[in-house]
């Protein structure tokens, strides 16, 4: 069980590690923009390889994939614009003014986190060790997302502190989410594995399409493309060396 949160926090650490970052060197919007966008590649190869192809594999039938999808697209998108009405619409953006905002910038980064995180908990299930593949995506694509809160923060006048314990609280629960998605569904029945895989699918591609890319390409311009065809092809690779 222990393995199941420590996978979770080492791949939520990117959140603390952003942080440090913009304050060692403060980034440019553009190249925040070019790094949402290559996470955003790796996250849609994790959603189709390692959530619903291994949902379809899981379930054997569709309809338990299909009402996961259904179900986990909702769900972020009740949460998200619930969060976005008490203003964390803008937990993604670096030039956001934070100063009144702090607790559903905090909610809406651990939404988008949760489901990422029970899925690397899920991925423990099969005996095999961690989903490499999704343990980069989760890693890979919380990097933009504290390297944009965090600049946020420093402009609406956060002290330092404040922001480091904020991304270690995250942390710690996005730990404690992939040790309930080890330890819940530990011995379930394969039809809701299937369901539960689903659900972080549509959860995490809705986010994908609702925050992440929208803002890659507000601030990286037409190269986001490129750059998320580039993280898809990573991701891939790593799932075929998974494989082979």
């Amino acid at each position: 069980m222990s393995e199941a949160f420590l996978w979770g926090a080492l791949a939520a650490s990117s959140l603390l590690i952003g942080a440090l970052i913009v304050y060692w060197r403060p980034v440019s919007q553009g190249l925040l923009g070019l790094i949402m966008a290559f996470g955003a590649g790796v996250l849609i190869s994790a959603v189709a390889y390692e959530l619903v192809a291994e949902a379809l594999d899981t379930g054997e039938r569709f309809a338990p994939v299909a009402a996961g999808l259904a179900a986990g697209a909702l769900t972020f998108f009740a949460g998200d614009w619930y969060i976005d009405r008490l203003g964390g619409d803008k937990r993604k953006h670096s030039d956001q003014d934070a100063g009144g905002s702090a607790l559903p910038l905090t909610l809406g980064i651990v939404l988008d986190g949760i489901p990422e995180s029970i899925t690397l908990g899920l991925t423990l299930l099969a005996g095999e060790g961690v989903s490499a593949a999704m343990l980069a995506a989760v890693f890979l694509s919380n990097l933009p997302e504290s390297m944009a809160a965090t600049t946020g923060f420093e402009r609406s006048g956060r002290s330092r502190r404040w922001t480091i314990c904020l991304w270690l609280a995250v942390i710690a629960v996005s730990g404690l989410a992939a040790l309930a998605g080890y330890s819940l569904l530990d011995g379930a029945a394969d039809e809701t594995v299937a369901f539960v895989l689903a659900f972080a699918g549509g959860a995490v591609l809705t986010m994908l399409a609702d925050t992440m890319m929208p803002e890659a390409f507000k601030y990286g311009g037409k190269q986001v493309g490129l750059l998320t065809t580039f993280g898809f092809a990573v991701a891939v690779g790593i799932v075929a060396l998974e494989h082979a």
